[in-house]
């Protein structure tokens, strides 16, 4: 996850409103005038704070005829606040560096051709996630990319751009809001969603 993300999120939640609003949500969507009802507070201070909660992807909203519903994105608020969590973790001292860098190379000897294309995706999770890395080297940290450069990017290695982009998302190799891409920090690579 991206680390100016991760600290808008512990921003969106540093305040005592939005922590009684998250609790309450827990037990079902409300809409905004019962959350207004049940904190004591008005209307537009329940729209200000759930505009806070949006942009943290804490929250989403659906219509019901005149009314909207506020829903607490639970998977979101559990990943983010995990997050922290992740940032620094080692490889497991169990595994001897030497042997793992000759199983990444026996991975990457076997799904890329002498011309350094992509064979095809390995369906092994820890395989996936060794060729995915080596795609990802060539990205630029910090760099902000559009979707269009990161498909003709992939596009180098293998013609299955979607795919690969959309694993990049779901392996936390990168990040993604409103089609902008960016490299994540290595520490997040791979990590699970779960």
């Amino acid at each position: 996850m991206q680390l100016d993300r991760l600290v808008n999120f512990h921003k969106a939640i540093g305040d005592v409103t939005r922590i009684r609003i998250i609790a309450l949500l827990q037990n079902g969507p409300l809409h905004g005038q019962a959350l207004a009802g049940k904190l004591g507070v008005t209307p537009p201070t329940i729209t200000h704070h759930m505009t806070k909660l949006r942009e943290a992807d804490l929250v989403y909203e659906r219509r019901d005829k005149n009314t909207i519903y506020f829903y607490l994105n639970e998977k979101s608020l559990t990943l983010q606040a995990q997050a922290i969590l992740n940032i620094g973790k080692a490889l497991p001292a169990t595994e001897d560096k030497h042997e793992e860098a000759a199983r990444k190379a026996a991975v990457l000897d076997n799904f890329f051709n002498k011309d350094g294309t992509l064979k095809h995706l390995p369906a092994q999770r820890k395989k996936k996630l060794i060729v995915l890395e080596r795609l990802v080297k060539g990205l630029e940290p910090h760099r902000k990319y559009k979707e269009k450069e990161i498909n003709e990017y992939i596009l180098n290695y293998h013609e299955d751009y979607a795919t690969i982009r959309r694993e990049f998302i779901m392996n936390h190799f990168m990040y993604r809001e409103n089609d902008i891409y960016e490299l994540n920090p290595p520490e997040l690579w791979g990590k699970s969603s779960s």
